[in-house]
């Protein structure tokens, strides 16, 4: 059985990220209206629209075959369910795939560890704890 978890969005990291498309967007307009080589409009439009709508629409967390899959945009980790060895709720502003503060840090396979911020954390715990028992 395979369940996903989506990211809980908080409304600021929305907003900077749809500021960084708009900016992407006016300054490729910029360029060309410019008289710029496409390419490079082109360039900043991939790198500064789809990179920001592509971790905003793909951050998700999924538990299948006993395993945790984190996915935010182009950045993935596998997490074994069986080297958990933490799950603590943080507020860290660190770099994680997270698009909120609302976190879980997931310590796992001596000393690593990731922060994600699924929508129900009680719900995403319980699974793994699950998947823990049935496995172990």
């Amino acid at each position: 059985m395979t369940t996903v978890y989506k990211s809980k969005i908080d409304t600021w990291i929305a907003v900077v990220l749809a500021i960084a498309v708009a900016i992407s967007l006016s300054a490729s307009g910029s360029i060309v209206s410019a008289g710029g080589p496409w390419w490079v409009a082109a360039f900043i439009v991939a790198l500064g629209t789809a990179l920001p709508l592509w971790l905003l629409l793909g951050t998700n967390y999924r538990l299948a075959s006993g395993q945790l899959y984190i996915r935010s945009g182009p950045f993935k980790w596998r997490v074994p369910v069986m080297a958990i060895t933490s799950i603590v709720p943080t507020d860290n502003a660190l770099s994680s795939p997270a698009l909120s503060l609302d976190r879980l840090r997931i310590e796992y396979s001596q000393g690593k560890a990731v922060m994600v911020s699924p929508r129900n954390k009680d719900m995403f715990i319980r699974d793994i704890e699950a998947m823990r028992h049935v496995a172990g």
